[in-house]
């Protein structure tokens, strides 16, 4: 059986969502940052990194989320979790790649600022940094789903990059950024708000403790 380690609110979101959409069979096991279980042996005999996302499919393991959302997609393809023409295909890479190096990495300049710096000045620096370049990434999210015709990010089909997104959404009105997201990013709430109707999404939500758009 599949097993997905994941942690409330993380990034592992996104996958957690994917592996309900497949409608398989899947065990969900939640990993306690606040009790460091991310730090322990078992974990990082899986993934040494110590984050999460970590698939684990009958002794093959995957980590990264670009990789095991389209891990899911390709090993399920009768959920149409992955696009299949050329140019919405492109896309939909575009925007994991796009979270995984534009949006996490801001937002990780907030939320993990000792990962850059060792001072506590240094830490501010960076956290002010990161928030400047956060707006800056968000604003340009906002910006191409307003110009969309589709109501899902790669293309005339949801797929597993309207998750990733939906993540990155949840973040934004998190604690560390704040924003109010209805008002300053209309058209990316919209987009959080009809991926929040999939009942797949639901039971994720539940199962993490998150409240809906």
């Amino acid at each position: 059986m599949l097993r997905l380690f994941y942690s409330p609110g993380a990034c592992s979101l996104a996958p957690h969502i994917a592996l309900e959409e497949t409608g398989e069979p899947f065990e969900a096991a939640r990993i306690s940052f606040a009790a460091s279980e991310q730090k322990g042996p078992d974990f990082l005999s899986l993934n040494p990194k110590g984050r999460v996302p970590v698939l684990f499919d009958d002794g093959f393991v995957v980590t990264e989320n670009p990789a095991v959302l389209r891990y899911l997609a390709r090993k399920f393809p009768n959920a149409g979790l992955w696009p299949e023409d050329p140019q919405e295909d492109a896309r939909c890479l575009e925007w994991l790649a796009w979270g995984s190096s534009g949006l996490h990495v801001a937002y990780a300049h907030i939320r993990r600022s000792e990962r850059y710096a060792g001072t506590e000045a240094g830490k501010a620096d960076v956290v002010e940094t990161g928030r400047r370049a956060a707006r800056d990434v968000w604003d340009q999210v906002e910006t191409r789903l307003a110009a969309s015709a589709s109501t899902w990010a790669a293309g005339r089909r949801y797929s597993v990059a309207d998750p990733y997104l939906f993540t990155f959404w949840t973040w934004g009105r998190g604690p560390n950024l704040a924003y109010d997201m209805p008002r300053d990013f209309p058209a990316w709430t919209a987009h959080a708000r009809a991926v929040g109707e999939r009942p797949a999404v639901r039971r994720a939500l539940e199962r993490e403790g998150l409240a809906l758009p």
